[in-house]
């Protein structure tokens, strides 16, 4: 087992009486693709934001590569949130200038190499392209990142079965070797082929976790029909 990226001890966080994450315990290993599984209301986005710096914890303890999230790890991390955060005023390459400014690892190159890959023009307004081109977009730039660790939330979500396809090979093909992608999502099936972990989320508590070719192993099934017995009541 490598050094973790991510260690949470009794991670609980609250809104107001609601408690999204419930006396968490995790630990990620570094260099492996993790999805984060479970069903809506399930803790995932609140997780992802808690790790990206921008939530704070209500109590407990979690920390990346060592230290409590803030201005030094987002230095680390590479966030992909479900909603596109982009003016719709912006072209492509304004969208890059401003991970170029913000993100002192950011590989404009490698932006621009995938970009012309998928024939998105520089000088396209944002809100010219299509849900799916949006998507991939985003997921370009984000991966493009040096990074240690990567928290997509929802990259194949409500885009077709081609542009989740691409995005899944950005995934593998552009993120650091060396670093960790924790990739939420309910659609099991799609990303599964992928993954290196899983953990099952459910009421803001990790309730089945492991190596993904262990268990598929050992259980005599997949990841979907495993979530699916998991959740079946849920």
């Amino acid at each position: 087992m490598s050094e973790s990226i991510v260690s949470a001890r009794e991670l609980t966080k609250k809104y107001g009486s609601f408690c999204a994450l419930d006396r968490m315990d995790l630990d990620l290993p570094l260099g492996r693709i993790v999805g984060l599984l479970g069903p809506n209301g399930s803790g995932k986005t609140t997780l992802l934001k808690l790790l990206a710096g921008l939530l704070t914890k209500t109590s407990g303890e979690v920390l990346v590569d060592g230290m409590e999230p803030g201005v030094k790890t987002k230095a680390l991390v590479s966030y992909l949130p479900e909603r596109t955060y982009f003016g719709s005023y912006m072209s492509i390459e304004e969208c890059a200038d401003y991970f170029s400014d913000f993100y002192a690892d950011f590989d404009r190159q490698l932006a621009y190499d995938m970009l012309g890959t998928l024939r998105i023009p520089l000088k396209a307004k944002f809100r010219t392209l299509s849900k799916g081109s949006r998507e991939k977009v985003q997921l370009v730039l984000v991966m493009a990142r040096r990074a240690k660790l990567y928290l997509l939330d929802e990259p194949i979500g409500g885009v077709d079965p081609a542009a989740r396809d691409y995005i899944l090979k950005t995934i593998i093909g552009n993120y650091n070797p060396g670093a960790t992608v924790l990739l939420s999502t309910h659609l099991i099936s799609d990303i599964e082929p992928i993954l290196d972990d899983f953990i099952f989320l459910k009421e803001g508590r990790v309730v089945c976790a492991g190596v993904a070719d262990e268990v598929r192993e050992a259980q005599g099934k997949s990841l979907d029909e495993l979530f699916r017995e998991v959740f079946k009541c849920f």
